[in-house]
C-alpha cells in the first residue's frame, strides 16, 4: 500500500466529519487502505474541538447532520484555519447547495451517492491544487508580489495575508497578465467546475481579492462585463 505523504515526507492527515458511524468507518478504511491517516469525528461539535487541537492537511465534511450542519461547521473552519482544504459530502443534489458552500470556502463537493475512485480521485485532486510543487519564480504585476514558494503575496512591502483559493485566483491571473479570462475557464481551473449555476463563485473571490489588493489608488483586477476577469499588465 503506497503511503500518500507532502513533500516533507508526513503522512496525508484527513478529518472525516459525518454522524452516520457506517459511513465514517467505511470513509476512515477506505482512506486508510489508500495511504491516508483517517481521524473521525461523529459531529460537528466534535470535529471543531479537533480541528482547534490537531493539524490536518483535509477534511471531508457532511452537510446533513444534527445541531451543527455541515455550513455552520464549514464557517467555523474558515475562522479557525482560513486554509485548511475542505470537501463537503451530501445526499443533496440541488446546485444551490453546491453554490453555498464554494462561497463559504468549500475547495470541492461530492454528491453522494459517489463511489470510492471518484471520491480518492477528488481528495488527490484538492491536495495537488492547494500544495503543488512550486517553482522559484516571483510573479509581479503593478504593486503585487507573488511568490510560489514561499505562499506570500506582497502589495509593495506590505505582506496581505490571502487565503489558499484567493491565492490561487490571484497566481491564474498574475500569469496571464492582461489577458481577459472567462468565467468558466477561471472556475474550471480553480474549483474544477464548469456549470454556470456557480459561477458567482468566481465574483465572490475576485471581490476578495479586490478589498485586500485594491488600495492606494491601485485598481488592477478588472471585470470585463459579459466575459470575466482580467489583471491589468501595468
Amino acid at each position: 500500500m503506497p503511503v500518500k505523504q507532502d513533500k516533507q515526507g508526513v503522512q496525508y492527515r484527513i478529518l472525516v466529519i459525518d454522524d452516520e458511524e457506517n459511513i465514517r468507518t467505511l470513509l476512515c478504511e477506505t482512506l486508510r487502505l489508500s495511504g491516508y491517516l483517517p481521524t473521525a469525528a461523529k459531529s460537528g461539535t466534535e470535529a471543531i474541538s479537533l480541528i482547534r487541537n490537531q493539524a490536518f492537511d483535509l477534511v471531508l465534511l457532511d452537510i446533513n447532520m444534527p445541531i451543527v450542519d455541515g455550513f455552520k461547521v464549514l464557517e467555523k473552519i474558515r475562522d479557525l484555519k482560513s486554509d485548511l482544504p475542505v470537501i463537503m459530502l451530501s445526499a443533496r443534489s440541488d446546485k444551490i447547495d453546491v453554490v453555498s458552500g464554494l462561497k463559504q470556502g468549500a475547495d470541492d463537493y461530492v454528491s453522494k451517492p459517489f463511489s470510492i475512485e471518484e471520491l480518492i480521485t477528488r481528495i488527490e485532486t484538492v491536495l495537488r491544487r492547494v500544495q503543488p510543487k512550486w517553482g522559484s519564480s516571483l510573479l509581479q504585476v503593478g504593486p503585487i508580489t507573488l511568490n510560489g514558494e514561499t505562499h506570500e503575496v506582497y502589495f509593495d512591502k506590505e505582506n496581505v495575508e490571502l487565503s489558499k483559493t484567493e491565492f490561487r485566483l490571484l497566481q491564474y491571473l498574475m500569469e496571464r497578465p492582461g489577458i481577459v479570462i472567462e468565467k468558466d475557464a477561471i472556475l474550471n481551473a480553480i474549483w474544477g467546475y464548469d456549470f454556470d449555476a456557480v459561477t458567482t463563485v468566481v465574483d465572490t473571490y475576485i471581490s476578495y481579492l479586490r478589498k485586500k489588493l485594491h488600495r492606494d489608488g491601485y485598481e488592477g483586477i478588472r471585470t470585463v462585463r459579459g466575459v470575466g476577469f482580467q489583471i491589468k499588465a501595468e
